[in-house]
């Protein structure tokens, strides 16, 4: 081969390489970002919180009571989401647990509309859920929420069951009241724009321990009917987005990974079998039942590869070490590096987040912000193709003006020598 031909096929192999690495390290960030909910500290903006939302490390924000702030709470908190909103190159979701009554952060003291509980709801008419419900959509509306982690779906099977029925999470121990009063909750939402999302897949009635303080076994509690909800729901196309329950249910999961941890749940029941195939939501990372039990990596790993597309950490866990963005980050980076989780499989992540994104309740504008920055991902992982084609194309080319200049030189020697021959 020539020294054109051989210059022409490594320029060549360096630009695709340079393609496939823009490609790869451009967009990767920004799809593993779109799958890292966080909670931030205080009751006003945070600085590097900001900064991250602001670098697409970051897809969605969590608020809790604590971020509200004790005076003109209306008026401050939409100041706080609009600015974190504002900062967002893809637009955020802004969640919060707005289910009502005992779980309630936007609660009366600070001026926001009373709310009930789930179980005083499922004793209502549904013209009075309707109005509770779409209330408390209105006012996460013009805050700027975009998504409520409710409604519960799970049955009130234990009276005694620390986590959902006692605190009254649940509508009804009856699972074809709880999907008639979910999917009336769910409709007035949707009136407003606001994604709600269904929990505790795959049920966390039946429980007899709180996964906030430690591992909770329903394996010899729970029923199939705690399925029901969901089944009807997803097939009749009211479901926008579903969370994971950390209890253990070996009747689904024989090895007795928790559900946001087990492809047996996840990926083989709820996306082959019920054909679901929205976002899927993990419950906070940081509960117990997770972290006294598994590391932050193998968490990390088999909530993705068990097709979780959100990670939930909150740093609200009292007991939990804090996890930052930027660890959470290059955790997940790393084990696509390393081929432990698939690029394909954060690539369905992707998808699934940017098409619930694109239901937002900025309707048609937030649909072209969300193609804008896809298309500034595309111009991006263009130019740095481009620069990295001309770097290593300037490389390959010093490296051939090298050879060109030995060749030349060892050609200069071999006359030079021929010419002494000759005169000898």
């Amino acid at each position: 081969m020539n020294l054109n031909k051989r210059f022409f096929c490594l320029i060549t192999f360096l630009t695709l390489l340079g393609y496939a690495q823009a490609q790869t390290i451009d967009s990767l960030d920004v799809k593993i970002g779109q799958m890292i909910l966080i909670g931030f500290p205080g009751s006003k903006v945070d600085d590097k919180v900001l900064e991250e939302i602001r670098q697409g490390k970051v897809g969605s924000i969590i608020i809790f009571e604590k971020n509200i702030p004790a005076k003109n709470s209306y008026a401050e908190l939409k100041k706080i989401t609009w600015t974190y909103q504002h900062a967002a190159p893809i637009p955020l979701f802004i969640s919060i647990d707005q289910e009502g009554g005992k779980v309630n952060r936007l609660k009366e003291k600070y001026g926001f509309p009373r709310s009930v509980t789930a179980a005083r709801l499922g004793k209502f008419t549904p013209d009075s859920v309707q109005f509770y419900a779409e209330t408390t959509a209105a006012t996460l509306a013009g805050l700027g929420i975009n998504v409520n982690f409710a409604p519960v779906v799970d049955l009130a099977i234990d009276p005694n069951n620390p986590a959902i029925v006692k605190p009254e999470r649940a509508f009804s121990a009856q699972e074809d009241s709880v999907a008639l009063f979910a999917r009336e909750v769910i409709r007035q939402h949707r009136k407003l724009g606001i994604i709600s999302v269904l929990k505790h897949f795959p049920g966390h009635g039946s429980s007899k321990d709180d996964t906030h303080l430690g591992i909770a076994d329903v394996t010899n509690t729970w029923n199939v009917r705690e399925l029901y909800p969901y089944r009807s729901l997803i097939d009749s196309g009211e479901v926008d987005a579903i969370m994971t329950a950390h209890i253990v249910n070996k009747k689904l999961d024989p090895k007795g990974n928790p559900g946001t941890l087990s492809k047996k749940v996840i990926d083989s029941l709820l996306r082959k079998q019920f054909h679901y195939d929205g976002v899927v939501f993990s419950d906070d990372m940081q509960m117990h039942a997770i972290t006294k039990h598994y590391g932050l990596e193998e968490a990390i790993r088999m909530a993705i590869n068990a097709g979780v597309d959100i990670l939930t950490f909150s740093n609200n866990i009292s007991g939990s070490q804090e996890r930052t963005v930027d660890k959470v980050h290059e955790i997940i980076k790393k084990f696509v590096v390393d081929g432990t989780i698939s690029k394909a499989r954060i690539d369905q992540s992707y998808k699934r987040i940017m098409n619930l994104k694109r239901q937002l309740n900025g309707g048609r504008a937030e649909y072209y912000r969300i193609s804008l920055a896809e298309k500034q991902l595309e111009i991006n992982a263009l130019k740095d193709q481009n620069e990295q084609a001309l770097k290593n194309a300037q490389a390959a080319f010093e490296k051939a003006e090298a050879e060109l200049k030995k060749v030349q030189a060892t050609t200069e020697q071999k006359k030079e020598k021929k010419r002494k021959r000759n005169k000898d």
